[in-house]
């Protein structure tokens, strides 16, 4: 986790620190081969920099903003073999799909008056 923390530091230090290796070694460089190895090795730093920044896991796991619920009676879709997740809390019980949920992996609800997180 500390590694993580601190990633984003010292991604655009090393970032900074490469720029400047690149522009002092730029003026030095007369033949464009050189030149162009110095672009190729600046080049991987830049998408490092911006994934340092992002969390992955947003890209891969897509909550439901807005889920809409429906009776089990109502339920057509969810067949009598599915796997479900199950809640039970103050004589209330909600269930949600396994296969649907494998997808979104989060889904916000309100069980027996007490809001709850499921997780998959």
């Amino acid at each position: 986790m500390a590694m993580r923390s601190w990633s984003p530091l010292l991604t655009v230090i090393t970032l900074l620190s490469a720029l400047v290796l690149v522009v002092w070694l730029w003026r030095g460089s007369r033949r464009w081969w050189r030149k162009a190895l110095l672009v190729l090795i600046l080049l991987p730093l830049l998408p490092a920099t911006w994934f340092a920044r992002q969390n992955h896991f947003e890209w891969m796991f897509h909550p439901l903003p807005n889920a809409d619920y429906a009776k089990a009676s109502d339920a057509s879709f969810v067949n009598g073999s599915d796997m479900v997740l199950s809640v039970e809390n103050n004589g209330e019980a909600a269930a949600y799909p396994v296969r649907l949920m494998a997808y979104h992996h989060v889904v916000q609800d309100v069980v027996g008056g007490k809001p709850i997180v499921a997780t998959y």
